[in-house]
């Protein structure tokens, strides 16, 4: 492992007096549009390479990161497995990250699990890092997944255990924990994140059923087939119940798109007894609401959901009818307004919000839908990747 940290870090420039930290070298794998990049770059990361299939993703990453279509490979997986040589995949990795497709683990998905089309792609990616390690000499120190939560639980946790399995096999513990977005923004995002490494392990945490490592957790974590480690790491923030409202565009962006007065009645019109109430309390209030709402189809009838709290649903791509999130503006003497919502709250939501957005609303939607939130990813690296590799959690 020394070799690949010493040829990996390097000194920066100190800013606004605060002190230099040693950049890591990361492989970023199925990048999407960069947001990965964001929150490790906070904590002193440097992605060296990145890879997608995706060009719309492609060119939202290379818009926002100038300079990065010289190390942004667009290819599959697959064929960079069986082109380790010829991928440009760098040397001196610290982590190889990867946030490989969900698909096949969400609720939204099929379930089909790692054995379904697009998140089946988790056995190439290990294949790379096998690669990786027989090329180099070594493989890189941290590997670092993302997923959703159903992760743990597809095919009644087999499939989680299965990637640990793989992951041991070639030498690494694995640590895991779930991380909601809403700890950092207002969004309800839980994702689940498998840290695996190579290193020496850190200080364990006996507890059990905490809020990184909630019971659910344990079907894995316990298992005495595989080689696990519960990392001693600091309690994350507490979840927001607010900030939604804080957050939103003005009412007079000129990329908010208010809906006309018919639409509204039929929005109004699809609306249960429990959310029609939801909307007359809050238009009683003297100061404007916001919420956010999801059409959903119930024995094949239409019907809007609002959600009760100032935090936005989970953002999803613009894929199918329910997919799209409406925002609903609610004021006491002010007509009920009601609208999609934009792409840059989008980016706020995921942490990005000065993140540089395309022409196209629908391609940005597709890009932050697909993504992991900015802080999430940032709290993970500060307080576990980094400190791992720099030995300091010991």
């Amino acid at each position: 492992m020394t070799s690949a940290l010493s040829s990996a870090a390097s000194t920066i420039p100190a800013q606004a007096a605060a002190p230099a930290v040693a950049e890591f070298a990361v492989a970023e794998f199925f990048a999407g549009i960069g947001l990965a990049r964001l929150g490790l770059e906070r904590a002193g990361f440097k992605v060296m390479w990145a890879n997608d299939l995706d060009p719309q993703k492609q060119d939202m990453y290379v818009r926002h990161f100038p300079g990065s279509d010289d190390h942004y490979r667009l290819q599959d997986i697959r064929e960079i497995a069986g082109d380790i040589d010829g991928s440009s995949v760098p040397t001196g990795v610290c982590v190889a990250w990867a946030s490989f497709p969900c698909t096949d683990l969400s609720l939204a998905g099929g379930r089909s699990g790692l054995a379904g089309q697009h998140s089946s792609t988790f056995w190439d990616f290990t294949d790379v890092v096998e690669a990786m390690g027989r090329r180099d000499g070594a493989m890189p120190p941290i590997v670092a997944l993302e997923n959703v939560n159903g992760f743990a639980t597809s095919h009644k946790g087999a499939d989680m255990k299965a990637a640990i399995k793989r992951l041991t096999d070639l030498g690494y513990w694995a640590d895991v924990v779930t991380l909601d977005a809403r700890r950092f923004v207002p969004q309800s995002r839980p994702r689940l994140f498998l840290i695996a490494s190579r290193l020496p392990q850190p200080p364990a945490d006996e507890r059990r059923n905490t809020e990184l490592r909630p019971s659910w957790l344990d079907h894995a974590l316990d298992d005495p087939d595989l080689r696990t480690h519960r990392t001693l790491l600091p309690e994350p923030p507490a979840m927001k119940t607010t900030g939604w409202t804080a957050l939103v565009d003005a009412d007079d962006d000129p990329h908010v798109d208010w809906w006309d007065e018919q639409r509204v009645v039929k929005f109004t019109s699809q609306l249960s007894d429990i959310n029609r109430a939801r909307v007359d309390a809050l238009r009683a209030e003297p100061e404007a609401s916001y919420r956010t709402a999801y059409r959903r189809t119930r024995g094949g009838v239409p019907a809007w959901e609002i959600r009760g709290d100032d935090v936005a649903g989970c953002l999803r791509t613009a894929r199918g009818g329910s997919s799209k999130q409406a925002v609903v503006r609610m004021q006491k003497g002010e007509p009920l307004k009601v609208r999609w919502m934009t792409a840059r709250e989008y980016a706020k939501l995921m942490g990005a919000g000065d993140y540089v957005l395309p022409d196209n609303r629908n391609q940005s939607i597709m890009g932050f839908g697909d993504a992991v939130c900015v802080d999430a990813v940032a709290w993970l690296a500060q307080h576990y990747l980094r400190p791992l590799l720099a030995g300091a959690l010991r």
